[in-house]
């Protein structure tokens, strides 16, 4: 099935042939599906997305990337029989309010803000973990190791704000921990005005890095973690951190989602599931790739079903629920049979 197609133009042929070609080394996760699952069988499943172009479409105003309802409801289906994250370059609440489940964990910023289900032993200092309630009344751990580049942040923003007023198309978004300017609806030929007015703010600011995403210059502190390291930091604070037996999914589309899938547990064919989201070749670290976020969602239902079908789903999802009410103290995550 599948939209109608037009006469390929030559063109339009090499690049059929180029993703087919790509899709060799990348295979469809919708089409090795019972292959994965097969891998997965029997292990502890933890699911990690990314949110813009992977559970919503890439759209011209960041502010209305919505998900669609049947997105949420597979997501929070999911959501009722593994534990599961979002990880995003978006400020945490705004992704949060983007989600809207209760029974999703959420890291905003590129994982420099998380509110996570217990303290992590292992990953983050424990300077920069406290606890906290979400703005649902919940009990979390927020781990936010960027708490002392609030400052500049503010200055950042405040600047780029006042240098780009007279380029056309600009959206800077204020994400807490990071900034980022989108370029969308920018000219073409005042994207180079732009890129070297950003360049020369950051120049102020050395504990800065800057990196580029889907039409937009992601800013943020140069500290060594990122979308991977928060990964890690779920497992772990998950309870899986010294377990030999979780197998961690992960799917996301941008140039920061390569953190997380080049993350040993992810990356390691058997042990975990790398998947890119991209209807076009692109070189990623990923093991699978879905083409859209219309398949993320096919992925996502198959993912609900096979643990519906799965012998171990009624106790799997038992025990998850028992250690959330016992040890976490948050809301209990209601499981279905």
């Amino acid at each position: 099935m599948g939209l109608p197609q037009l006469p390929a133009t030559e063109d339009e042929s090499s690049v059929s042939v180029s993703y087919d070609s790509w899709l060799l080394k990348h295979p469809s996760a919708l089409d090795t599906f019972n292959q994965m699952m097969s891998i997965a069988r029997g292990k502890k499943i933890v699911v990690c997305l990314d949110y813009d172009g992977t559970l919503s479409n890439i759209v011209e105003n960041p502010e209305k990337a919505s998900m669609t309802d049947t997105m949420r409801m597979a997501l929070r289906e999911v959501a009722r029989h593994f534990p599961t994250a979002i990880i995003s370059g978006r400020g945490r609440e705004k992704v949060s309010d983007f989600v809207d489940l209760d029974n999703v964990y959420y890291a905003g910023s590129h994982g420099l803000d998380i509110a996570a289900p217990l303290r992590s032993p292992t990953y983050g200092d424990p300077k920069h973990q406290s606890r906290a309630l979400d703005r649902k009344g919940n009990e979390v751990v927020l781990f936010q190791p960027a708490k002392k580049y609030l400052p500049a942040i503010e200055k950042i923003l405040s600047t780029l704000n006042e240098k780009t007023r007279s380029i056309q198309g600009v959206m800077i978004e204020n994400n807490k921990f990071c900034v980022s300017v989108h370029f969308r609806h920018v000219r073409d030929e005042d994207f180079c005005t732009l890129e070297k007015l950003v360049n020369s703010v950051l120049q102020e600011y050395e504990e800065f890095r800057i990196s580029i995403g889907k039409k937009v210059f992601e800013i943020r502190p140069d500290m060594e973690w990122d979308k991977g390291h928060a990964l890690n930091y779920f497992i772990d604070t998950l309870g899986f951190g010294n377990s030999n037996n979780v197998l961690p999914l992960y799917i996301g589309d941008d140039r920061t989602d390569e953190d997380a899938f080049k993350v040993p547990a992810v990356r390691n064919r058997g042990e975990g599931f790398p998947i890119v989201v991209s209807s076009s070749p692109k070189d990623t670290a990923a093991l699978y790739s879905l083409r859209n976020p219309l398949e993320v969602n096919k992925f996502l239902i198959n993912l609900v079903r096979w643990r519906k079908n799965s012998s171990s789903s009624k106790s799997f999802c038992q025990n998850f629920e028992e250690k959330t009410q016992k040890d976490w103290l948050l809301t209990p995550i209601s499981c279905a049979e």
